[in-house]
Protein backbone atom coordinates (compact mmCIF):
# COMPACT_ATOMS: atom_id res chain seq x y z
CA UNK A 1 0.00 0.00 0.00
CA UNK A 2 1.38 3.61 -1.04
CA UNK A 3 0.99 6.33 0.79
CA UNK A 4 -0.62 9.75 -0.48
CA UNK A 5 -2.57 12.84 1.04
CA UNK A 6 -5.65 14.02 1.01
CA UNK A 7 -5.50 17.29 -1.28
CA UNK A 8 -7.34 18.88 1.45
CA UNK A 9 -7.17 17.78 4.89
CA UNK A 10 -3.29 16.64 4.47
CA UNK A 11 -4.66 13.41 6.49
CA UNK A 12 -2.27 10.43 5.01
CA UNK A 13 -4.39 7.33 3.31
CA UNK A 14 -3.11 4.22 1.77
CA UNK A 15 -3.88 3.13 -1.51
CA UNK A 16 -2.41 -0.19 -3.55
CA UNK A 17 -0.99 1.15 -7.30
CA UNK A 18 -0.10 -2.45 -7.90
CA UNK A 19 -1.50 -3.76 -11.56
CA UNK A 20 -3.37 -6.37 -9.83
CA UNK A 21 -5.25 -3.49 -7.34
CA UNK A 22 -5.76 -1.00 -9.79
CA UNK A 23 -8.42 -1.14 -12.09
CA UNK A 24 -7.28 1.82 -14.56
CA UNK A 25 -5.60 4.86 -14.06
CA UNK A 26 -7.14 7.90 -15.40
CA UNK A 27 -4.42 10.51 -16.36
CA UNK A 28 -5.72 14.28 -16.38
CA UNK A 29 -3.31 16.43 -18.84
CA UNK A 30 -1.97 19.51 -20.64
CA UNK A 31 1.02 17.87 -21.91
CA UNK A 32 1.81 14.37 -21.51
CA UNK A 33 4.85 14.40 -23.66
CA UNK A 34 6.97 13.56 -21.12
CA UNK A 35 5.29 10.27 -20.13
CA UNK A 36 5.23 9.29 -23.76
CA UNK A 37 8.51 7.24 -23.67
CA UNK A 38 7.21 5.16 -20.48
CA UNK A 39 3.51 3.92 -21.97
CA UNK A 40 5.25 0.61 -22.96
CA UNK A 41 6.73 -0.13 -19.51
CA UNK A 42 3.18 1.05 -17.66
CA UNK A 43 1.86 -1.75 -20.41
CA UNK A 44 3.91 -4.27 -20.13
CA UNK A 45 3.55 -3.80 -15.97
CA UNK A 46 0.01 -4.81 -16.63
CA UNK A 47 -1.68 -1.29 -16.10
CA UNK A 48 -4.49 0.45 -18.12
CA UNK A 49 -5.19 3.57 -18.43
CA UNK A 50 -6.49 6.42 -20.88
CA UNK A 51 -5.78 10.47 -20.65
CA UNK A 52 -7.87 13.82 -20.49
CA UNK A 53 -6.02 16.24 -22.27
CA UNK A 54 -6.73 19.61 -22.16
CA UNK A 55 -6.37 22.00 -25.57
CA UNK A 56 -7.17 25.65 -25.46
CA UNK A 57 -4.64 28.36 -26.52
CA UNK A 58 -6.01 30.92 -24.46
CA UNK A 59 -4.12 34.17 -24.79
CA UNK A 60 -0.94 34.37 -22.37
CA UNK A 61 -2.80 36.37 -20.55
CA UNK A 62 -4.89 33.82 -19.21
CA UNK A 63 -2.70 30.77 -20.17
CA UNK A 64 0.77 31.81 -19.07
CA UNK A 65 3.15 28.81 -19.48
CA UNK A 66 1.11 26.41 -21.31
CA UNK A 67 2.59 24.37 -24.10
CA UNK A 68 2.31 26.03 -27.68
CA UNK A 69 -0.67 24.69 -29.21
CA UNK A 70 0.86 23.35 -31.75
CA UNK A 71 3.13 21.20 -29.69
CA UNK A 72 -0.24 20.13 -27.97
CA UNK A 73 -2.01 19.13 -30.98
CA UNK A 74 1.21 17.05 -32.43
CA UNK A 75 1.36 15.44 -29.08
CA UNK A 76 -2.52 14.65 -28.79
CA UNK A 77 -1.98 13.10 -32.26
CA UNK A 78 0.81 11.10 -31.20
CA UNK A 79 -0.64 9.42 -28.06
CA UNK A 80 -3.84 8.84 -29.95
CA UNK A 81 -2.05 6.80 -32.65
CA UNK A 82 -0.42 5.07 -29.61
CA UNK A 83 -3.57 4.14 -28.02
CA UNK A 84 -6.36 4.94 -29.80
CA UNK A 85 -8.65 8.09 -30.12
CA UNK A 86 -11.32 6.02 -27.83
CA UNK A 87 -8.46 6.32 -24.90
CA UNK A 88 -7.48 10.40 -25.36
CA UNK A 89 -10.42 12.51 -24.39
CA UNK A 90 -10.13 15.92 -25.73
CA UNK A 91 -11.14 18.61 -22.67
CA UNK A 92 -11.31 21.88 -23.86
CA UNK A 93 -12.21 23.25 -20.51
CA UNK A 94 -13.17 25.75 -19.02
CA UNK A 95 -14.32 28.02 -21.75
CA UNK A 96 -13.76 31.54 -20.27
CA UNK A 97 -15.93 34.32 -22.36
CA UNK A 98 -14.18 38.04 -22.05
CA UNK A 99 -13.35 41.00 -24.39
CA UNK A 100 -10.78 39.08 -25.91
CA UNK A 101 -11.87 35.51 -25.86
CA UNK A 102 -15.68 36.27 -26.85
CA UNK A 103 -17.80 33.94 -28.85
CA UNK A 104 -16.42 34.31 -32.10
CA UNK A 105 -12.91 33.24 -30.52
CA UNK A 106 -13.75 30.16 -29.20
CA UNK A 107 -15.75 29.31 -32.89
CA UNK A 108 -12.55 30.41 -34.23
CA UNK A 109 -10.31 28.22 -32.04
CA UNK A 110 -12.75 25.51 -31.62
CA UNK A 111 -13.00 25.42 -35.58
CA UNK A 112 -9.07 24.65 -35.93
CA UNK A 113 -8.77 22.47 -32.89
CA UNK A 114 -11.30 19.82 -34.41
CA UNK A 115 -10.00 20.21 -37.80
CA UNK A 116 -6.46 19.10 -36.10
CA UNK A 117 -8.14 17.02 -34.06
CA UNK A 118 -10.90 14.82 -36.30
CA UNK A 119 -10.04 11.27 -36.21
CA UNK A 120 -8.09 11.67 -33.06
CA UNK A 121 -10.67 12.03 -30.64
CA UNK A 122 -14.17 10.65 -29.92
CA UNK A 123 -15.20 12.99 -27.49
CA UNK A 124 -14.55 16.76 -26.27
CA UNK A 125 -15.27 17.33 -22.79
CA UNK A 126 -16.21 20.89 -21.65
CA UNK A 127 -17.54 23.45 -19.02
CA UNK A 128 -18.18 26.87 -18.70
CA UNK A 129 -15.52 28.83 -16.13
CA UNK A 130 -17.12 28.38 -12.55
CA UNK A 131 -16.31 31.66 -10.34
CA UNK A 132 -14.98 30.51 -7.19
CA UNK A 133 -13.29 32.30 -4.66
CA UNK A 134 -9.49 32.59 -5.61
CA UNK A 135 -10.81 31.96 -9.30
CA UNK A 136 -12.62 35.16 -9.00
CA UNK A 137 -9.38 36.96 -7.18
CA UNK A 138 -6.96 35.23 -9.81
CA UNK A 139 -8.97 36.60 -12.99
CA UNK A 140 -9.71 40.10 -11.19
CA UNK A 141 -5.44 40.57 -10.97
CA UNK A 142 -5.64 39.79 -14.56
CA UNK A 143 -8.30 42.40 -15.25
CA UNK A 144 -6.04 44.63 -13.72
CA UNK A 145 -2.87 43.97 -15.27
CA UNK A 146 -3.92 43.30 -18.75
CA UNK A 147 -7.48 45.33 -18.82
CA UNK A 148 -9.05 42.18 -19.76
CA UNK A 149 -13.18 42.32 -18.93
CA UNK A 150 -14.73 39.09 -17.86
CA UNK A 151 -18.08 37.81 -18.38
CA UNK A 152 -20.92 35.66 -17.01
CA UNK A 153 -22.77 34.57 -19.59
CA UNK A 154 -26.07 33.48 -19.26
CA UNK A 155 -27.94 30.02 -19.72
CA UNK A 156 -29.51 31.21 -23.00
CA UNK A 157 -25.94 32.73 -24.05
CA UNK A 158 -24.25 29.41 -23.09
CA UNK A 159 -26.52 27.00 -24.85
CA UNK A 160 -26.70 29.70 -28.18
CA UNK A 161 -22.53 29.05 -28.27
CA UNK A 162 -22.88 25.49 -27.34
CA UNK A 163 -25.22 24.93 -30.64
CA UNK A 164 -22.54 26.33 -32.69
CA UNK A 165 -19.89 24.10 -31.18
CA UNK A 166 -21.70 21.25 -31.72
CA UNK A 167 -22.63 22.36 -35.50
CA UNK A 168 -18.87 22.37 -36.17
CA UNK A 169 -17.92 19.37 -33.56
CA UNK A 170 -20.39 16.58 -35.51
CA UNK A 171 -19.34 16.78 -39.07
CA UNK A 172 -16.08 15.80 -37.59
CA UNK A 173 -17.04 12.75 -35.50
CA UNK A 174 -16.92 14.52 -32.21
CA UNK A 175 -19.42 14.57 -29.50
CA UNK A 176 -19.69 17.08 -26.81
CA UNK A 177 -19.68 16.08 -23.13
CA UNK A 178 -21.14 18.71 -20.20
CA UNK A 179 -19.18 18.26 -17.46
CA UNK A 180 -20.91 19.01 -14.22
CA UNK A 181 -23.36 21.33 -15.99
CA UNK A 182 -27.02 19.29 -16.73
CA UNK A 183 -28.99 22.42 -17.73
CA UNK A 184 -26.37 22.48 -20.79
CA UNK A 185 -27.96 18.87 -21.82
CA UNK A 186 -29.71 18.29 -24.97
CA UNK A 187 -29.20 19.85 -28.28
CA UNK A 188 -26.23 17.00 -29.02
CA UNK A 189 -24.75 17.56 -25.77
CA UNK A 190 -24.73 14.88 -23.49
CA UNK A 191 -23.78 14.38 -19.59
CA UNK A 192 -19.96 14.16 -19.02
CA UNK A 193 -18.69 10.83 -16.95
CA UNK A 194 -14.68 12.01 -16.63
CA UNK A 195 -13.90 8.68 -14.91
CA UNK A 196 -16.42 6.60 -17.22
CA UNK A 197 -17.63 3.27 -16.96
CA UNK A 198 -18.03 2.15 -20.51
CA UNK A 199 -14.45 3.49 -21.33
CA UNK A 200 -13.23 1.26 -18.29
CA UNK A 201 -15.28 -1.75 -19.54
CA UNK A 202 -13.27 -0.84 -22.96
CA UNK A 203 -10.49 -1.13 -21.25
CA UNK A 204 -11.32 -3.86 -18.69
CA UNK A 205 -13.10 -6.29 -20.60
CA UNK A 206 -12.02 -8.88 -18.25
CA UNK A 207 -13.11 -7.46 -15.26
CA UNK A 208 -16.45 -7.54 -13.10
CA UNK A 209 -16.42 -4.01 -12.65
CA UNK A 210 -19.23 -3.35 -10.18
CA UNK A 211 -18.28 0.60 -9.96
CA UNK A 212 -20.83 2.87 -8.06
CA UNK A 213 -21.62 6.31 -9.17
CA UNK A 214 -19.40 8.63 -6.99
CA UNK A 215 -20.25 12.51 -8.10
CA UNK A 216 -17.41 14.91 -6.61
CA UNK A 217 -19.84 17.81 -6.92
CA UNK A 218 -23.06 18.90 -8.07
CA UNK A 219 -24.04 17.44 -11.83
CA UNK A 220 -20.71 15.24 -11.51
CA UNK A 221 -21.43 11.67 -13.14
CA UNK A 222 -18.42 10.18 -12.54
CA UNK A 223 -17.97 6.33 -10.63
CA UNK A 224 -16.08 5.69 -7.89
CA UNK A 225 -12.58 6.62 -8.49
CA UNK A 226 -9.20 8.03 -5.88
CA UNK A 227 -7.84 10.95 -6.79
CA UNK A 228 -4.07 10.61 -5.61
CA UNK A 229 -2.86 14.44 -6.78
CA UNK A 230 -1.93 17.34 -4.83
CA UNK A 231 -3.30 21.09 -4.97
CA UNK A 232 -0.45 23.98 -5.87
CA UNK A 233 1.45 21.49 -7.75
CA UNK A 234 0.92 22.58 -11.65
CA UNK A 235 3.27 25.50 -12.85
CA UNK A 236 0.91 25.89 -15.92
CA UNK A 237 -0.29 29.08 -14.36
CA UNK A 238 -3.58 29.20 -15.56
CA UNK A 239 -5.67 31.87 -13.98
CA UNK A 240 -8.98 30.35 -13.99
CA UNK A 241 -7.68 27.22 -12.54
CA UNK A 242 -9.26 25.88 -9.20
CA UNK A 243 -6.75 23.20 -8.11
CA UNK A 244 -3.48 26.38 -8.23
CA UNK A 245 -3.88 29.35 -6.40
CA UNK A 246 -0.48 30.65 -7.00
CA UNK A 247 2.16 29.79 -9.58
CA UNK A 248 4.97 30.54 -7.13
CA UNK A 249 4.03 28.22 -4.89
CA UNK A 250 3.97 25.23 -7.41
CA UNK A 251 6.88 26.37 -8.15
CA UNK A 252 8.29 26.40 -4.72
CA UNK A 253 6.86 23.04 -4.46
CA UNK A 254 8.94 22.13 -7.77
CA UNK A 255 11.88 23.05 -6.24
CA UNK A 256 11.60 21.07 -3.42
CA UNK A 257 9.62 18.15 -4.17
CA UNK A 258 12.12 15.31 -3.65
CA UNK A 259 12.56 12.39 -6.24
CA UNK A 260 12.61 9.72 -3.92
CA UNK A 261 9.60 10.18 -1.79
CA UNK A 262 6.09 8.90 -2.97
CA UNK A 263 3.99 11.93 -2.43
CA UNK A 264 3.93 14.98 -4.95
CA UNK A 265 4.44 17.55 -1.98
CA UNK A 266 4.52 17.41 1.89
CA UNK A 267 3.28 20.07 4.95
CA UNK A 268 5.80 20.84 6.50
CA UNK A 269 4.31 18.86 9.81
CA UNK A 270 4.71 15.54 7.13
CA UNK A 271 8.58 16.75 6.58
CA UNK A 272 11.21 13.43 7.38
CA UNK A 273 7.93 11.57 8.45
CA UNK A 274 7.85 7.93 7.16
CA UNK A 275 4.29 7.92 5.37
CA UNK A 276 4.54 3.93 5.07
CA UNK A 277 4.04 3.95 9.15
CA UNK A 278 1.90 7.21 10.05
CA UNK A 279 -1.57 6.46 10.68
CA UNK A 280 -4.10 8.74 9.18
CA UNK A 281 -7.56 7.54 7.06
CA UNK A 282 -8.50 4.13 6.05
CA UNK A 283 -6.93 1.76 3.92
CA UNK A 284 -8.76 1.75 0.36
CA UNK A 285 -9.48 -1.79 -0.33
CA UNK A 286 -11.14 -2.36 -3.89
CA UNK A 287 -9.28 -1.84 -7.00
CA UNK A 288 -9.25 1.89 -7.52
CA UNK A 289 -8.80 4.40 -10.69
CA UNK A 290 -6.70 7.11 -9.90
CA UNK A 291 -7.60 10.87 -11.30
CA UNK A 292 -7.05 14.42 -11.65
CA UNK A 293 -3.55 16.34 -11.37
CA UNK A 294 -1.39 12.81 -10.98
CA UNK A 295 0.08 13.10 -14.13
CA UNK A 296 -0.06 16.94 -14.54
CA UNK A 297 3.47 17.90 -16.10
CA UNK A 298 5.27 19.42 -13.16
CA UNK A 299 7.08 17.77 -10.90
CA UNK A 300 7.66 14.74 -13.42
CA UNK A 301 8.15 16.96 -16.20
Amino acid sequence: MRPWLNPISSKVYRVSLLPEDCLAIAFWTRNPKPLLPHLDFLEQQGYYFYFHFTIIGYPKAIESHNPPIEVSIETFQKLSRRLSPDLVQWRYDPIVLSDVTPASYHLERFDLLTRQLEGYTRRCYFSFVDFYGKTERNLGKVSQTHGIKFQRPSLEEKSRLLQQLHDIAEPRGIKLYSCCEDALLGMGVEKAHCIDMDIIKMLRSDSDLGLKAAPTRQDCGCVEAVDIGAYETCMFGCTYCYATNRRDTALKRSQDHDLEDTVLWRPQTLRGVDLATKEGGKKQKKPVTPSPVFIQPTLFD
